[in-house]
């Protein structure tokens, strides 16, 4: 059992949590941020850096085509992490897994070290779709379910709004996934009634 502390808390078995070549670097970069409480720090700054890669094609295309160099992707990153404010820890790990060309995994990276960050602070990350925005009476209830149904743990729920599902969620809170939503359960009775014609 492996116990570190981060930021006033024990994290014990976090091996569970991530896995593979990105569990692994988003592992040591857990460690370092532990070690200088920087854990939430870190976080955000990733958080800061996925927008981006998000919101754009030119660097999408950077972290994920075997095209450009190592030298050319770290180029790159410094000037854009310099631009966004993007520094210490987070910009440094950044730059090394450019440098070791493994910029195409960082969303990996990304995820695992949030997990990793999550587990550390007793917090459940759920993502939930709906058809149209929810109330704030609707996402307080919401969110006090999946409190509920997650062990009483915190939760943090991002919300998509996707007028395909037609009604009602899809949640997925950690590895379950229920699928509430008019679309599938239409697309269900599609397939019902096409079995027995």
């Amino acid at each position: 059992m492996l116990d570190l502390p981060v930021q006033g808390t024990i994290l014990a078995k976090e091996e569970t949590i991530v896995s593979g070549m990105a569990g692994r670097y988003a592992q040591a970069l857990f460690h370092l941020a532990g070690e200088s409480y920087a854990t939430d720090a870190v976080a955000a700054d990733l958080d800061r850096f996925a927008a981006l890669v998000a919101e754009s094609s030119d660097l999408q295309h950077l972290v994920r085509s075997p095209v450009f160099s190592a030298e050319q992707q770290v180029r790159a990153l410094s000037a854009l992490l310099a631009a966004a404010g993007i520094q210490g820890l987070a910009a440094n790990f950044l730059k090394l897994v450019a440098s070791k060309r493994r910029l195409f995994a960082v969303s990996g990276m990304i995820r695992g070290y949030k997990a990793l960050n999550d587990a550390a602070k007793g917090v459940t990350r759920a993502e939930v779709t709906v058809a149209e925005p929810l109330s704030d009476a609707n996402l307080a209830a919401l969110q006090s379910a999946l409190a509920q149904a997650s062990g009483g743990r915190s939760v943090v729920v991002d919300v998509k709004v996707d007028p395909a599902i037609i009604g009602g969620l899809v949640v997925k809170l950690g590895s379950r996934m229920v699928d509430g939503s008019l679309k599938t359960k239409l697309n269900s009775i599609r397939t019902r009634m096409k079995e027995v014609g």
